[in-house]
């Protein structure tokens, strides 16, 4: 199976969270198995950047797939993003209670498993699962909003053994014609955002986080 990651550099070896930033699911090698997605990720900076072509055999991985609805919700799914994501401060001091009890109610050890298939949740679309941390979006909106597809599928390599699976097989400068596709897919969400959080607003229909937790 072909799989793909975006980035401003050829990677031929690919290593653990080898950006040194805290991702979505924690150190883990980042990929899509959508083409496109990469190349908009790989020019995400409006420069054009190269897309790694890796192929994969997952054969006796152990793969979370957070997309299964029969299995889990997006409060799973949010629960880990809570663990791993960098908050403001204020926001942390304020919500501290709320966080740590998603966080106890529906995190997944992540240490048991070599690869996550999980949405991509940049920086556009975290502003949904703050909002319901504060009590403003309801947990059938944020059911609504991760269902569309628009944030794509990620596939985090998380351990040595899934690593090892990825051989690097080309790299390839991304087409101009994605540069600013990035920034297209933000001006989207941030359009959502206000759509759903103005929906929201008007409702009192839904399960809230407050209600979740009592």
């Amino acid at each position: 199976m072909k799989i793909y990651h975006g980035s401003k550099e050829v990677i031929e070896s690919p290593i653990l969270n080898g950006s040194n930033k805290t991702n979505d699911y924690g150190p883990s090698f980042y990929t899509t198995l959508n083409y496109e997605d990469a190349c908009i990720w790989a020019c995400r900076n409006n420069s054009l950047g190269y897309v790694n072509e890796y192929e994969v055999n997952f054969e006796n991985l152990k793969i979370l797939d957070l997309t299964d609805r029969t299995k889990f919700s997006v409060l799973h799914w949010i629960a880990i993003l809570l663990r791993f994501r960098v908050f403001e401060h204020s926001f942390t001091k304020l919500f501290q209670g709320r966080i740590q009890k998603i966080i106890e109610r529906y995190y997944i050890n992540l240490d048991e498993y070599d690869v996550i298939k999980g949405y991509r949740a940049d920086d556009a679309y975290f502003r949904f699962p703050k909002e319901f941390i504060r009590g403003n979006i309801s947990v059938e909106l944020l059911e609504e909003v991760f269902s569309l597809g628009e944030l794509g599928i990620q596939y985090a390599f998380q351990s040595e053994k899934a690593i090892k699976r990825l051989h690097f097989k080309k790299a390839e400068l991304a087409s101009k014609k994605y540069l600013g596709s990035y920034y297209k897919q933000v001006e989207s969400a941030t359009s959502l955002f206000d759509k759903v959080l103005e929906k929201s607003v008007d409702s009192n229909e839904g399960t809230r986080i407050g209600d979740l937790l009592k």
